[in-house]
């Protein structure tokens, strides 16, 4: 207990090597809880994931600064992450889940027609919409362009018209 306490510090005033084995333990049981979390965890980014994200980083930063009790925090974080389990779990099984949590995707341009009301509804104008289509599919007009989407990420996909052989 008392080498415990001499590597990890108590409360506040820590020494720099305490801070330093703090951040060495955060950063290996972080890695842990990502593994444990999932790819998609970091790899989506919807709701959920930016949840875990941020939750966790605010959550385990206080461990290394000595914010809170270390043993506290690392409880708290793997709560965070069994939670984050538990819900993709539920959203993967549920589509009523998944549509209250994730959204649905908005039809924002389709037969060469804006849609305002889906636009409206997705938060996004033209000039965005434009910037993605140059940005996805290099070319700055909508003639190869069957629909445009704002995914549940928030992302925007973009359908081209098919092509005649």
């Amino acid at each position: 207990m008392k080498t415990i306490e001499l590597l990890f510090g108590h409360g506040k005033d820590l020494e720099i090597y305490q801070m330093c084995v703090r951040a060495i333990s955060i950063f290996l049981l972080t890695l842990l809880m990502i593994r444990i979390a999932g790819r998609r965890a970091f790899g989506m980014r919807s709701a959920l994931d930016n949840i875990i994200v941020i939750l966790l980083g605010a959550v385990l930063s206080r461990a290394v600064v000595g914010a809170s009790p270390f043993i506290h925090v690392i409880a708290a974080s793997f709560v965070l992450v069994i939670l984050y389990r538990i819900f993709a779990w539920l959203i993967l099984k549920s589509s009523t889940l998944r549509r209250i949590i994730q959204g649905d995707k908005h039809l924002l341009y389709s037969r060469g027609k804006f849609l305002q009301d889906n636009m409206d509804k997705a938060l996004i104008c033209k000039a965005e919409i434009m910037q993605s289509v140059r940005e996805v599919i290099q070319e700055g007009g909508l003639d190869h362009i069957d629909s445009i989407y704002m995914e549940r990420n928030g992302t925007v996909s973009i359908v081209k018209k098919p092509t005649s052989a």
